[in-house]
């Protein structure tokens, strides 16, 4: 039987079969009121890997934070073998305003993987990689869509690497997008420092989708059912179809600014030259249709009533494995 790791987060040792919730406190809002970033481990009595379940890195995108939330609250955060850490809302300080941001103005998401006299998200990222992620193995981050723009169920990870592919495929979101690793994230310092990481994007900011948020739940318990953590009175659900890999993709931009008649859901197919939305003046002397590039996948769609020249307002697939 292998010996287990010791696993200390924030000088607090969580031991085999023990559950513990670690209040991470690094600052305080201006108010002088604290602010508690729990972090809710689970370790079985059973030596096994180590997965990390995180969302709110940016604090407007609350579907990440339900589907979290829901492997807690359905107990499927508690391990047959191994251990699960799960971090609803990483950053708090923009949950709390519903803001992307941190109250500095940085994105937490650029500033991986601070220091530990900078700036406030640049401390918390530090934290974060110096007391969370020396103890994990893999870690699924999950996101959602920014600005009204809304995902389809989706999960990123570089190209080139096959055990990242074979992961995404167990995960088995409905597309799987090849982007590479940004400077600055908290995607690209794991990678670094040896994590394997699925990142999730699916629905948008300030909203709760029922859809995307099973899909990421049935999607952890199938990835921790194949390190064989699922506690067996969980059942593994079955994907409808394998995931649909998508190597290249574009943004389609308006050429006009108007009130936006969007036609097409997130994860619709659509044909080259189909009218995919129309957008119009509000005083009835225009309107102009939007037509798909190229055939493929929508992958994410905006839902702003209004929209100015050149805003992002479809993301479409162009090749496809």
């Amino acid at each position: 039987m292998p010996q287990h790791r010791t696993i200390t987060i924030l000088d607090e040792e969580i031991k085999p079969g023990e559950s513990k919730t670690i209040n991470m406190e690094i600052a305080r809002l201006y108010t002088m009121t604290k602010l508690k970033i729990p972090i809710i481990v689970e370790r079985s009595k059973i030596d096994g890997p180590v997965v990390l379940f995180s969302a709110g890195m940016h604090g407007d995108e609350i579907n990440g934070m339900e589907i979290v939330r829901q492997l807690i609250v359905r107990h499927i955060n508690k391990p047959k073998i191994g251990t699960i850490i799960c971090i609803p809302v990483i950053n708090v300080f923009g949950f709390v305003n519903k803001s992307r941001e941190f109250p500095d103005g940085r994105d937490l998401n650029r500033v991986f993987p601070g220091s530990r006299n900078g700036s406030l998200a640049s401390r918390f990222a530090y934290y974060i990689l110096k007391e969370v992620i020396p103890n994990v193995d893999y870690c699924i981050d999950f996101h959602a869509g920014g600005a009204s723009r809304f995902n389809a169920p989706q999960i990123r990870i570089v190209p080139g690497n096959e055990e990242l592919k074979k992961l995404s495929d167990v995960f088995n979101a409905p597309f799987t997008l090849y982007s590479k690793n940004i400077n600055g994230s908290f995607r690209n310092s794991c990678d670094r420092l040896g994590v394997k990481m699925l990142l999730f994007e699916g629905g948008k900011s300030l909203d709760i989708n029922d859809d995307i948020t099973q899909h990421g739940v049935r999607g952890a318990k199938r990835f921790l059912a194949h390190f064989g953590m699922l506690d067996d009175s969980k059942k593994v659900p079955v994907a409808e179809r394998p995931s649909i890999y998508i190597n290249d993709s574009t943004w389609i931009r308006a050429r006009h600014s108007g009130l936006f008649q969007n036609k097409t859901m997130a994860g619709e197919f659509v044909k080259k030259g189909e009218v995919i939305a129309c957008i119009t003046d509000p005083f009835g002397k225009f309107e102009k249709k939007v037509k798909a590039p190229n055939t493929g996948y929508i992958i994410n769609s905006n839902d702003s009533p209004i929209v100015y020249q050149g805003d992002a307002i479809f993301h479409i697939s162009q090749r496809m494995v």
